[in-house]
């Protein structure tokens, strides 16, 4: 008896190890066949048409075969071999006529134990009904106060009015948005939502999005609709943010519908090695000249950061709207127009081009400095709104446009100009400043270099500003009809011409 049992142990052991050594079982499934590297499209809206799809093989396992199949959730499709990588078939429309995800895959016959010839399986999301877009109406509290570095129980609970808003049973629900410029977070960062209805949000900003005055913006997003929310599914249908923003101010201000201004429609400047970019933004209710050092090609460690350029000595923003930033390669020189006050004692009223030293790549002794570019001691400039800078490789030149008013023209800024109508009434003159920078025994001087004849010239265009090289040694100007002060010109094509000044 003894050695039967023995018996039935060793057979016991001898099959266990057999079974140890199949590369297959009944529980596990290997796929052998072509294998798949992706689909095209990868979904489609419930209730589509028909629709052509393609799978495309990775080369893995092999090649299609003229026999290959694509399947759909497990059925068979009539498949066209296109070439060893590639398989065509057409969905009827009744296979996506509902919401829900369907599993593709393929098929290649093939012959010997476990060969199963099956290919992995990709999804493809049918989607649902589209999602609406969110409205906004209100945002309250609209502000709060900046809190500096003890922002540790700073953070505000806004409430957030509006239509269209969806639970987050719906692929994700709503996503309540804030964006600003000097917080060092990701863009735009979702809140927290801590109270939800379909016309009404309860969001908390986290007290380390406070620390900076600065104006932020609030915004309802919802998601696309779908089964899927990841960018390999895309494209979603539709969803999307709501076409109002509400500014939220930090430190000072009311909150309010945003405006839309035309900073946004401004083309920014970059440096040659892409790393200093300056462009208009809003901020804290007006348009400044930013600049945001991407770290792109730095050697050292670098952090990206934007600072505000349009500021005056003591790091106070301008208190008017500053456009058409302009940088040196280095980054380290910015030159913008300005119609803020504050920038400069005793400036103009009006717009006025300044230069900002930002003193990137300066040693410690550098003072970051804002100067005014359109003056002139002879009065050439009086009366005048100064715009469009175009700068030098150093800095050293700045060429800019200004425009004089006639006897009956306002400066921006509300400021009459109540200056006698002279020759130049009316006309847009270019001149260039030479501020003298990296220059000894040098007096800073500002030259006229041409006047152009109004705002609109005999063919219906405007004037654009001017174009400096980077040596300040040529101008372009843009109007061929200018009456010119300088020699040679060099006609570049139609109303371009390429100025040389006579003054280096």
């Amino acid at each position: 008896m003894k050695r039967f049992w023995t018996a039935m142990a060793v057979a016991g052991f001898a099959f266990g190890m057999l079974a140890g050594c199949n590369d297959y079982n009944n529980s596990i499934q290997y796929n052998t066949g072509p294998q798949i590297g992706n689909i095209a499209p990868t979904g489609a809206a419930a209730g589509n048409a028909d629709l052509l799809l393609t799978v495309n093989g990775n080369g893995a396992g092999g090649q299609f075969q003229t026999t290959s199949t694509i399947q759909w959730n497990g059925r068979k499709l009539a498949t066209t071999f296109v070439d060893g990588l590639t398989l065509t078939a057409t969905v009827p429309a009744s296979l996506i006529a509902k919401p829900g995800t369907a599993f593709v895959n393929t098929l290649t016959a093939q012959s010997g134990t476990g060969q199963n010839g099956l290919s992995n399986t990709l999804a493809f999301n049918i989607y649902g009904t589209p999602n609406p877009v969110p409205t906004l109406t209100s945002v309250t509290p609209g502000s709060a106060p900046a809190c500096g570095t003890s922002c540790t129980n700073a953070a505000v609970t806004i409430t957030v009015v509006g239509t269209n808003f969806l639970p987050g049973s719906n692929n994700g629900g709503s996503l309540v948005t804030l964006a600003d410029k000097l917080t060092p977070m990701q863009q735009p960062a979702s809140l927290t939502i801590t109270s939800f209805s379909d016309t009404q949000i309860q969001a908390v900003i986290p007290g380390a999005f406070l620390a900076n005055p600065d104006t932020a913006t609030i915004s309802v997003l919802n998601p696309g609709n779908g089964l899927c929310t990841q960018s390999s599914c895309l494209p979603l249908v539709g969803g999307g943010p709501s076409q109002q923003t509400f500014c939220f101010a930090i430190g000072g201000g009311t909150g309010q519908l945003c405006p839309t201004i035309a900073a946004a429609l401004e083309t920014p400047a970059i440096t040659q090695d892409g790393r200093y970019v300056a462009y208009a933004s809003e901020e804290n209710q007006f348009s400044q000249i930013l600049l945001k050092d991407t770290c792109i090609g730095a050697t050292a460690e670098c952090n990206q950061s934007t600072r505000v350029v349009s500021v005056a000595a003591d790091g106070t923003a301008g208190n008017a709207d500053s456009h058409n930033a302009v940088v040196t390669p280095d980054g380290r020189y910015v030159a913008f127009s300005s119609a803020a006050t504050n920038l400069v004692e005793g400036v103009p009223a009006g717009r006025q081009v300044y230069l900002h030293d930002t003193c990137i790549g300066a040693d410690g002794s550098c003072k970051k400095t804002t100067t005014l570019i359109s003056t002139d001691s002879q009065g050439a400039l009086n009366g005048t709104e100064s715009i469009l800078p175009s700068i030098s490789s150093t800095g050293r030149y700045v060429a800019f446009v200004a425009i004089t008013p006639s006897n009956t023209q306002k400066i921006s800024g509300g400021v009459a100009a109540n200056v006698q109508a002279g020759p130049n009434s009316g006309l847009r003159q270019v001149f260039m400043r030479d501020t003298c920078l990296g220059a000894t025994n040098c007096t800073p001087k500002t030259t006229r270099i041409s006047m152009v004849p109004g705002d609109a010239p005999a063919n219906g265009t405007k004037p654009a500003g001017p174009a400096i090289s980077g040596a300040a040694k040529q101008i372009a100007l843009a109007d061929g009809k200018s009456a010119t002060v300088f020699t040679p010109t060099v006609a570049v094509d139609g109303g371009v011409v390429l100025a040389v000044p006579k003054e280096q």
